[in-house]
């Protein structure tokens, strides 16, 4: 697993059925974007992944390299990720030839039940409606988990500080950028949500106009919010100001004079801000072929599913069919898959996942027969009925003895988050995804701190029972798969 000295960075993620990894050797398919020696950075905005190769241009590496960049992310693609939200890191380490996993996943309030998205004004106990009313209010809101990440990940693996990693992003909010097409209309797809809100209209939406592509954009008091965490540590967020206003924001979301929608307030408090702690958690290891892969574990079902997946797919000589029909084979595969995750996956304080079970091969031979050589044709067909990998449990747990039948999701996942990748001259890689879950998250901008609150409570299920139903200081699941693959040769893939 050691790696070459040179690290070719390729593309290797498709973005298939709600952004779980896609990955076969299609003839032709893959080619690098980019080659070089002495490390790489890969981000989705060209300023951030500048920020990253500076820092290892001056020594730092993969680790203080991803902290960097996914905070000057939070500058330039506040809407898709910042501080406000969580995410998932994985980690490789050169020196010791080993691959650890840092679980960052917003939490639940302590005062979340299972009934936190009833309408209150509905006599027979219907859901709010998605959008906008759930997403965009303080119930929607977990405790964010991305500034602890970035100083647990630099404390334990990096060589710089937290101010060091942050000093890049606090100038790009402060002197501000150019601002492109996607900002600007990721902002115009949701100026009704973001008009609702007094500190977001005020950031994004000054005197209710929308900014244009070319113009200038400043985010002062993001870089002053940046400058209490490198000043105080992430004391400051969890325990101090920053941490009241977000209690704030969130009992008492910052609403305009009769807003659209109303924008019902949640609980969180200083209390479940105190408590966040982050997971240091071990990688979910599987193979395809002569590849190793190491994936994110619970709760997210990224490196579970994406194992399943491959499991499913090296029974099929994929390589060998037509494009249509190698497509059709990997979609089964997820379908398949997903229904597992549905029924069975969730945060593994509160549910028992038989992760054994359902990486089994002999389960995935079992699975592989239901794949059908036709596409599914309604909704109702394509959910597909989870297996039973009880039975294929190593060491089964008592608790779990039957099988569980199909489970239809109600909850939603959002379409945004980011992802980026960070290697450098020592070998380490890091593969990070974070969110705020939404575009935009929950629509609220804190108050005199400029980054946006996440909506990452509507991931889970609100369904009774579930393995993804809302419960006090749980984390919801998440399809986030940031993933890290070792060729035979030692080159790496992420």
């Amino acid at each position: 697993m050691r790696l070459q000295s040179k690290l070719t960075a390729l593309a290797v993620v498709c973005l298939l059925l709600g952004g779980l990894v896609g990955f076969w050797p299609l003839s032709g398919q893959a080619q690098p974007v980019a080659t070089g020696t002495g490390g790489a950075v890969a981000s989705v905005d060209r300023r951030a992944t500048e920020v990253g190769i500076e820092v290892l241009r001056r020594g730092g590496n993969a680790i203080d390299a991803a902290v960097a960049t996914a905070a000057a992310l939070g500058v330039v693609e506040p809407f898709s990720a910042g501080i406000g939200g969580g995410g998932f890191m994985v980690i490789y380490r050169a020196d010791l030839d080993e691959v650890i996993t840092l679980d960052g996943r917003e939490t639940a309030p302590a005062a979340v039940i299972p009934d936190l998205f009833t309408d209150p004004d509905s006599p027979t106990g219907d859901l709010l409606p998605f959008f906008p009313n759930r997403i965009s209010s303080g119930r929607a809101v977990g405790v964010p988990g991305t500034p602890l990440n970035w100083e647990t990940a630099l404390s334990r693996y990096g060589t710089l500080s937290l101010a060091e990693a942050l000093a890049p992003a606090i100038s790009l909010a402060e002197n501000g950028f150019t601002v492109d097409a996607t900002f600007a209309s990721q902002i115009a797809d949701n100026q009704e949500r973001f008009a609702a809100f007094t500190s977001t209209r005020k950031l994004y939406l000054p005197y209710g106009v929308l900014p244009k592509p070319g113009s200038q954009f400043r985010n002062p008091d993001l870089a002053q919010t940046y400058r209490q965490l490198a000043e105080q540590g992430t004391n400051a967020f969890y325990r101090g100001e920053i941490a009241e206003a977000i209690v704030t924001t969130v009992q008492n979301p910052p609403v305009v004079e009769n807003p659209s929608f109303p924008a019902l307030p949640g609980e969180m408090t200083l209390a479940d801000l105190d408590r966040y702690q982050i997971s240091i958690r071990p990688a979910v290891r599987s193979t395809y072929r002569d590849y190793t892969l190491y994936g994110m574990g619970l709760p997210s079902s990224g490196g579970i599913t994406v194992a399943q997946i491959l499991n499913l797919l090296s029974g099929f000589h994929l390589a060998g069919m037509d494009r249509a029909e190698a497509i059709h084979t990997l979609l089964e595969a997820e379908r398949l898959a997903f229904g597992d995750r549905n029924a069975y996956i969730g945060d593994p304080e509160y549910v028992d996942v038989p992760v054994p079970g359902l990486l089994n091969p002999d389960y995935a031979t079992e699975r592989r027969r239901q794949i059908s050589p036709q596409a599914p044709v309604s909704e109702a067909d394509f959910r597909a009925v989870p297996g039973n990998p009880l039975t294929f449990q190593t060491d089964p747990s008592p608790s779990r003895t039957e099988a569980i039948a199909a489970v239809h999701d109600v909850g939603s996942e959002g379409f945004s988050t980011t992802h980026l990748v960070t290697g450098d001259r020592f070998g380490n890689v890091v593969s990070y995804t974070l969110t705020i879950e939404m575009t935009g998250g929950s629509g609220m901008v804190v108050p005199g701190y400029g980054f946006i609150l996440n909506n990452e409570l509507t991931d889970f299920d609100p369904v009774v029972p579930h393995p993804n139903t809302p419960e006090a200081g749980k984390r919801p699941r998440s399809s986030m798969a940031p993933t890290i693959a070792f060729a035979p040769d030692g080159s790496v893939f992420a």
